[in-house]
C-alpha cells in the first residue's frame, strides 16, 4: 500500500517546525547576547552539527589542554543554526572574547575574502544514502541514487524493492556553496519537486524513520538513538568509509572545517589545531568514517 501522508502528519510537521524556529530565534538572540559580553575565561565556538560532534567530543581534552572554558553551539543544527551562524561568530571573535566557527561546506576564496574570515580543514565527511531499515533495498548504483533525487525513478520495484513509491527526503543548505549534498545533484533545481525538505539532520532522521518507503542523505557523524529506524545503503557496492573516501570509490561526501577571524588567539589556534592534528581525533575519525585531512594526525 502506497504511503498516504496524512492530515494529522502534515499538522505534526508544521507544529515541528514552528517549535524549530521558536527555539532558533531564541538560540540566536542568545547567542547574539552572549558574543556581546566579554568572557576572557570562556573561548565559544558555533556551527553546523556534524563539525560540533568533533568538538564536543574532544571538549574535555581541550580545555584541559588551553585551561579556558569551551561553550559550544551547534547540536542538532536547525534553521539558521549551521554554517552561517559559525562564520558570524568567527567574525566577532576579539580580545577580549575569544570565538571560533565549524562548517560542513565548503568556502570558496572569494567567499573568505569577503567575510575576512580564515578555513582550517578537519577531515571528509561521506553523505550516507539511507533508506528505512524495513527497506530490502541494501544497495543502488550511483546513477540509481542521482535517478531517484531527480525523479526519473518513482518506485522502488524499479530498482529490485517493493511495488511502492519512493518519498524523496531532502536536506539542501547552502546552495550558494559548493560540494557537499552537490555531490549527488549540482543544483537544487536538479531534485525532484514532489519532495520533502527538511531543515535538520533530527528530521531527515525523523522521517526515514517514519516513512517505511523514504529515501534520503546523511552526514556519518550523527549519533542513532532507539527512535532511529534508518539504514544506510552501499552504493555501486561500496560501503561509505573513510578508505573509500580516499581511494575515490565513495563518491558522496563533505568537508567539515573551523573557521575563525583574519587574527585569531592564540587559545583558540591551539584549540584548532589540536583536533587537526591531535591523536585524539584519530579514534574519533575512525568511529565516524571520517577522512583526515592533515598528514600528521595519522602514524
Amino acid at each position: 500500500m502506497a504511503p498516504i501522508i496524512t492530515l494529522l502528519q502534515i499538522t505534526r510537521y508544521l507544529t515541528l517546525l514552528l517549535v524549530v524556529f521558536i527555539f532558533t530565534l531564541t538560540y540566536s538572540l542568545n547567542l547574539q547576547a552572549n558574543s556581546d559580553e566579554p568572557s576572557s575565561g570562556t573561548i565559544t565556538g558555533a556551527g553546523a552539527h556534524f563539525a560540533w560532534v568533533i568538538f564536543d567530543s574532544l571538549k574535555d581534552e581541550l580545555e584541559k589542554s588551553t585551561g579556558k572554558k569551551i561553550a559550544l553551539f551547534g547540536k542538532n543544527s536547525n534553521l539558521g543554526m549551521g554554517c552561517n551562524a559559525g562564520i558570524k561568530l568567527a567574525q566577532q571573535s576579539r580580545h577580549n572574547h575569544e570565538t571560533f566557527g565549524f562548517v560542513c561546506c565548503p568556502l570558496s576564496q572569494q567567499e573568505l575574502s569577503e567575510k575576512q574570515i580564515k578555513i582550517y580543514p578537519l577531515a571528509e565527511e561521506p553523505l550516507l544514502i539511507v533508506v528505512n531499515s524495513l527497506n530490502p533495498v541494501n544497495d543502488l548504483s550511483i546513477e540509481q541514487v542521482r535517478s531517484i533525487f531527480r525523479g526519473d525513478i518513482t518506485n522502488w520495484k524499479s530498482v529490485g524493492g517493493w511495488d511502492k513509491p519512493i518519498v524523496v527526503v531532502t536536506r539542501l543548505h547552502c546552495k550558494k556553496r559548493p560540494g557537499h549534498w552537490k555531490t549527488i545533484l549540482p543544483n537544487a533545481k536538479d531534485f525532484i519537486k514532489q519532495r520533502l525538505n527538511v531543515t535538520s539532520a533530527a528530521e531527515m532522521v525523523k522521517f526515514v524513520s517514519e516513512f517505511e518507503t523514504a529515501f534520503g542523505h546523511l552526514g556519518s557523524t550523527w549519533e542513532h538513538d532507539e527512535r532511529s529506524s534508518i539504514k544506510a545503503i552501499t552504493v555501486d557496492h561500496v560501503a561509505a568509509t573513510a578508505e573509500n573516501l580516499e581511494n575515490k570509490t565513495y563518491p558522496f561526501h563533505r568537508r567539515l572545517s573551523a573557521v575563525t577571524s583574519m587574527n585569531p588567539s592564540e587559545n583558540v589556534l591551539k584549540v584548532i589545531e589540536q583536533v587537526q592534528y591531535g591523536k585524539s581525533f584519530e579514534a574519533l575519525a575512525k568511529k565516524y568514517n571520517l577522512l583526515q585531512l592533515n598528514q600528521s594526525t595519522k602514524k
